[in-house]
């Protein structure tokens, strides 16, 4: 009996020794973690205090990762502080704000010490056709200002390409390529999966065009989605083939002739890309890093140490603040599908967003919203939530104005609809003017591995549970939900957009793309942010004003733990890559940037406005 009792006191000791150990550990490692983020933040302060660009500098438009509007860590402080301290510089998960990017251009213009502009983007992963388009057009604004601008490479894919058709001179190595290929769609279809895991998949939708669901009951794309998607990406084939054909002064034929014809010069050149390139104008000169490097520092001189040229990086160049002016114009963005609630990583809750809208509106400074919307959508409900704040500010006498990015679908288009005026580009995909609702049971799932459900109810509609068949009742129930939803969606536009004859024609669940979206009457005018702007300024009579971008309060543990994770998935998938040749296998998981199976289908009413459809990145 003693020994026992000397066991179980070991035991005890031992576990209260490890369990302090732990506890020991956790709190030395998040006191480590504080301290990185603080020593981080006060180098990155006095940096930005002391770094100044000397005379006849190049700014490096040395782009890593992608382009969106809102990133989830935003800012230059953060990414230098996670390039100098964590050593992540090269990391293609960081997420760039195209308007930072807008602003840092428009500033290297006007700046005396910035001669010129040198596009380094072999770190650049791409980013919407729209987002390119905005950037080309400060691209423009930089060169027609007498500053030229250089494209130096060893391989361009479409995205980094677009750019650099931009500039005055292209350079690429020897065995250098320009990866042209075209656009495609691509999604993943569920239906014979789920029918092998049993799963009971109940749909619920209106619109005939509304392919968001199909994924759930196809294997694959129907016969009228295929012909909308194929006339939507051929047009944004040619709007970017002519774009770039401008750019480097040739046709379109020359610019992406026939496939075999490409083949056929290939053969000829022994497959020499970058010889291929030079004779159809898509560069102006081959020539080695040291060639390109040396050509450079003729240019721009070398840096104080002479050991390269003298440049600045874009994340290194200082924005200088505005004057701060009492009148504002509120900028708020939604970036991404909408959630009920607030928000969530990776998505835009319903309740954050009005929030901001609401305290826009009891901001006496300021006199107009925009709302730059670049989502697809998501719960009706949310959606809801954040159209009647809009409502309420643009009632107050406050002008909105809403600014469309790569997308503005479905509950996208729906949170839209109370502006005063609506611009998108040309490339804005829009409309989806539909509804749907999505349960799965796993009734037949359970009873396969021998697990039954037995149970009483009030009621035919009292016991709704993933573990149960639905009963005919509520599946009438969902049916009516959709259909009012749908109702209610097609009165909210056909009241807003008064040009708008017979709704029925446009809606259905199609999308459109801008140039086709303002021929239908679904937005006002063909622009991009700079145009949102001049119209606030017009709507609210202002003649100075100032931009208050409405932003989330950074936290940086959130933002280090954030991006902890993205350098750790970035890792794990470049190892399934490099090992298991799963190409892109990231793109293949998700629909339209949204990973479908983590979603939070949270809507009360499992209804949905939400476009899904693919569109593979430029």
């Amino acid at each position: 009996m003693r020994n026992a009792w000397q066991t179980i006191s070991k035991i005890i000791k031992y576990s209260v020794h490890t369990l302090y150990l732990i506890r020991t550990i956790i709190i030395n490692i998040f006191f480590i973690i504080l301290m990185i983020v603080v020593v981080g933040t006060y180098l990155n302060l006095r940096n930005n205090s002391t770094t100044s660009t000397s005379k006849n500098t190049a700014l490096m438009l040395d782009i890593s990762g992608t382009v969106v509007d809102k990133p989830v860590t935003s800012g230059n402080k953060f990414h230098k502080f996670s390039k100098n301290l964590l050593n992540t510089n090269q990391s293609n998960t960081k997420e760039n704000s195209l308007f930072d990017i807008i602003n840092i251009l428009r500033q290297a213009k006007n700046d005396p010490n910035i001669t010129g502009l040198i596009l380094s983007l072999k770190n650049f992963s791409g980013s919407s056709q729209t987002s390119l388009e905005y950037i080309g057009k400060a691209l423009n604004e930089f060169k027609n200002s007498g500053k030229s601008i250089y494209a130096i490479s060893d391989y361009y894919n479409q995205s980094q390409y677009f750019l650099a058709s931009y500039a005055n001179k292209i350079y690429l190595t020897p065995h250098g390529l320009i990866d042209l290929r075209g656009i495609s769609t691509n999604r993943l279809f569920y239906k014979s999966l789920l029918d092998n895991l049993k799963i009971n998949t109940h749909v619920f939708r209106v619109g005939a065009y509304k392919s968001a669901v199909e994924p759930f009951i196809q294997d694959r794309m129907s016969d009228h989605v295929r012909h909308e998607e194929k006339k939507l990406i051929n047009h944004l084939w040619n709007q970017y083939l002519k774009i770039i054909s401008i750019n480097r002064k040739i046709t379109t034929q020359e610019m992406f002739p026939e496939t075999n014809k490409m083949l056929d010069e290939l053969h000829q050149i022994q497959g020499d890309t970058a010889a291929y390139a030079l004779k159809n104008k898509w560069i102006d000169e081959i020539a080695s890093h040291y060639v390109i490097e040396d050509t450079m520092q003729k240019i721009f001189g070398s840096n104080k140490q002479g050991t390269s040229l003298n440049a600045i990086s874009m994340y290194d160049y200082n924005l200088i603040a505005p004057i701060k002016q009492n009148n504002q114009i509120a900028i708020i963005c939604v970036n991404g599908p909408i959630v009920d609630g607030p928000d969530i990583p990776g998505s835009i809750g319903g309740d954050t967003i009005a929030h901001k809208i609401r305290s826009a509106r009891f901001n006496p400074k300021v006199k107009a919203v925009i709302l730059r919307v670049n989502s697809p959508g998501g719960s009706v409900n949310a959606s809801e939530l954040i159209r009647s704040e809009l409502i309420a500010i643009r009632d107050s006498g406050k002008p909105v104005v809403v600014s469309m990015g790569e997308i503005a679908a479905s509950g996208g288009y729906w949170i839209s609809t109370p502006a005063n005026v609506i611009i998108a580009s040309n490339s804005t995909i829009t409309g989806s003017i539909g509804i749907f609702g999505i349960i799965n049971t796993f009734e037949k799932s359970l009873d396969a591995i021998g697990i039954h459900n037995d149970g009483v109810n009030t009621s035919p509609i009292s016991n709704i549970s993933i573990t149960t068949s639905l009963s005919a009742e509520y599946i009438n129930m969902m049916q009516l939900y959709v259909n009012n939803s749908y109702r209610y969606f097609i009165n909210t536009v056909a009241e807003s957009r008064k040009t708008i004859e017979d709704i029925h024609k446009i809606a259905q669940g199609r999308v459109w793309l801008g140039y086709d979206a303002i021929k239908n009457g679904l937005i006002d005018n063909i622009g991009d942010l700079d145009d949102a702007i001049n119209k606030a300024v017009k709507l609210a009579h202002l003649t100075e004003y100032q931009l208050n971008w409405y932003e989330d309060k950074i936290n940086w543990m959130n933002i280090l733990l954030q991006h902890t994770n993205k350098v750790i998935y970035a890792i794990t998938m470049n190892f399934l890559n490099h090992h298991l040749l799963l190409t892109n296998f990231n793109n293949k998981l998700k629909i339209n940037n949204i990973d479908v199976l983590n979603f939070i289908w949270n809507d009360p009413k499992n209804c949905y406005a939400l476009y899904l459809d693919h569109l593979t990145q430029l």
